[in-house]
């Protein structure tokens, strides 16, 4: 995968302090629409999907997605390549097409393609039900201890360098059930970073992911809960909070989802039998 840039660092600002306006450089995240495409063997690659994304691990983003919206399998077979456009009409957004060739023959996609936005995904356009077609409850596991769950938060923001210097990414973990971060990315988008990671587990050959646990910097939607369920995770931590419809998915498939962890305080609003307070 050739490397693309994520941040900017030619743009300026004024900073006004105490009614006081001084121009200074300033270095921003970088957002940019990136289309992802699908094709089976001997079919056309067909778009499925346009997000804003910060540029890297980009092909850990169409992975995980299109296997979180269920179009790709959770084998480690399961994708045959991914590649960048070949022969884009404007060779400056070479790296803004994805297209990820499935080892199995995929439906087609006669749907308009989904628009994903940077700040909320597409929240809420898949239902409960639709949802429990294609994804069984998670399985029980093992109770993690508090400890591991405390100190997921700084482990992550350890690792979100780019944040360090914009200011302007969300990030996602996974951790292993021990405490030891497995993967972490940083996005513009919070579901972008949790498709980054689920999908480098993928193509390493981790799914399910039924010894990790999920890590994410903001709130907590259905749609991260909806990425954790589909992937086996048992376990989603965010460090604000959870919206109701993620509350939802989390009680119905068995996904313990724990929001507004900030040092040893934490709340556990699914399934806290997975939680041993006693460690």
């Amino acid at each position: 995968m050739t490397d693309v840039p994520v941040i900017r660092h030619n743009v300026s600002q004024v900073q006004v302090v105490s009614a006081q306006g001084l121009e200074r450089p300033e270095t921003l995240a970088t957002e940019e629409p990136m289309e992802i495409r699908l094709a089976g063997p001997g079919q056309a690659p067909a778009s499925v999907a346009v997000t804003m994304r910060t540029p890297g691990a980009d092909f850990e983003l169409a992975v995980g997605f299109l296997f979180g919206a269920g179009l790709l399998g959770p084998a480690a077979d399961a994708v045959a390549s991914v590649r960048y456009c070949d022969l884009p009409a404007d060779a400056a957004q070479r790296y803004n097409i994805v297209t990820v060739t499935s080892s199995r023959p995929v439906p087609a996609i006669t749907a308009r393609p989904f628009a994903i936005s940077s700040s909320c995904g597409i929240c809420g356009t898949a239902s409960l039900d639709d949802l429990a077609q294609r994804c069984p409850a998670v399985a029980p596991g093992p109770p993690v201890p508090a400890a591991v769950v405390c100190a997921m938060p700084d482990q992550l923001r350890a690792n979100q360098r780019i944040f360090d210097r914009t200011g302007g990414l969300h990030g996602a973990g996974l951790f292993r059930r021990d405490g030891t971060l497995a993967v972490a990315r940083e996005d513009v988008g919070r579901h972008n970073a949790v498709d980054k990671v689920i999908g480098h587990a993928l193509l390493a050959g981790e799914v399910p992911l039924d010894g990790h646990l999920l890590m994410v910097s903001g709130r907590v939607s259905f749609e991260i809960v909806e990425k954790a369920a589909v992937a086996g995770v048992g376990v989603v931590c965010a460090v604000s909070a959870p919206t109701s419809l993620a509350v939802d998915a989390a009680r119905r498939f068995g996904v313990t989802l724990v929001a507004f962890l900030r040092g040893p305080h934490f709340n556990i609003y699914a399934h806290p039998e997975r939680i041993d307070l006693g460690r």
